[in-house]
């Protein structure tokens, strides 16, 4: 079973080779050495990937833990991670993969063709690509959404959305649904928190909607004195009202301290639903609350009548009500993937 294989997007620069998938554009010199990620390695002058045809974690998850609440409400999706990450949150909420380099094991051995028949053997509608990040491993999860598709499944990417155009056209191009995280709407808090920066989330979000294939929802994660300042957060909004859409679901979820940022306090349910007011004051017809147990938080309502058209508890779906995508009692489309 393969478990490393040749990589896309790079070039060579004299005697390093410069990986182009993201703007962190590692430039590796030594044959074995590794790119920032964890994944991508140079090997006989080349770049290569180590994210093939392997696993370090696998289940069956509900679509809205994702958190999808506009893409085939109350199905269930096979999930699946590797490990290692191109960015390097200080606050990451699942460490323990997507912290992990070099040679960190991936201990499940899945081809493409493995993965999609486990899916329809467990009856999941969907394939998601997450807990680490799944664009530095592209080539392979490029490959398992084409095996999935043509076996009648969907794909799923959770990710940071920190990639160059060319990767993020060809990796959202093979995707049915993403959920980016938008960790927040300063350079200062991607600089100094996450290791990366904004823009490029920015761009590929803009890259992701000129698609018109790809169903999007974002997720932030609300974090005490770092990200959750109001005329931010209101900026925040009003962009992805300008550039994405003011249908754009969004989920704003509650931080724990974890990993590198132990001494931070954990968000409040008062503040997540604060937050949530405060983007739908802006303009965003779809704000949810995340992780919390936030009765109504989760709901999906008309925007045009107010009327509850998806009722939510936890990961359930207790009541759909929409007919053919639509509010049944005003008739006013509601954007997603429905059936």
């Amino acid at each position: 079973m393969i478990q490393e294989a040749p990589a896309r997007w790079w070039h060579a620069s004299g005697a390093q080779v410069v990986c182009e998938l993201c703007p962190n554009e590692c430039r590796i010199g030594t044959d074995g050495a590794r790119g920032v990620c964890g994944l991508r390695f140079r090997k006989e002058g080349a770049l290569w990937t180590r994210g093939w045809n392997g696993a370090a974690a696998v289940h069956l998850d509900p679509v809205e833990k994702k958190p999808l609440h506009h893409f085939l409400p109350g199905s269930r999706t096979l999930s699946l991670g590797l490990v290692g990450c191109n960015l390097g949150c200080l606050h990451c909420q699942n460490w323990s993969l997507s912290a992990s380099r070099g040679g960190a094991p991936m201990p499940i051995s899945l081809t493409p063709e493995a993965i999609a028949d486990r899916a329809l053997r467990e009856e999941a509608a969907s394939v998601s690509f997450t807990y680490n990040e799944p664009l530095i491993s592209a080539e392979f999860w490029i490959e398992t959404a084409k095996e999935c598709r043509r076996r009648g499944l969907r794909t799923i990417a959770v990710t940071n959305g920190y990639a160059n155009p060319g990767c993020a056209r060809e990796f959202f191009g093979h995707m049915d649904a993403a959920n980016v995280d938008l960790k927040g709407f300063s350079e200062d808090f991607y600089k100094s928190v996450c290791k990366g920066s904004l823009e490029p989330v920015l761009r590929t979000l803009r890259e992701i909607v000129a698609l018109g294939t790809c169903h999007l929802e974002l997720a932030t994660l609300l974090i005490p004195t770092k990200n959750d300042d109001d005329a931010e957060l209101r900026e925040m909004a009003r962009w992805v009202v300008g550039h994405l859409g003011a249908e754009t679901p969004l989920h704003v979820s509650a931080f724990h301290p974890d990993y590198r940022m132990l001494d931070v306090p954990g968000t409040s349910l008062e503040e997540v639903v604060r937050v949530r007011t405060l983007l739908r004051e802006e303009g965003l017809a779809y704000v949810y609350s995340g992780n919390v147990a936030d009765p109504g938080g989760s709901d999906t309502l008309c925007p045009g009548c107010g009327a509850q058209l998806l009722e939510r508890s936890g990961f359930d779906v207790l009541v759909n009500r929409l007919v053919d995508g639509k509010c049944p009692d005003c008739g006013r489309p509601v954007p997603g993937v429905w059936t």
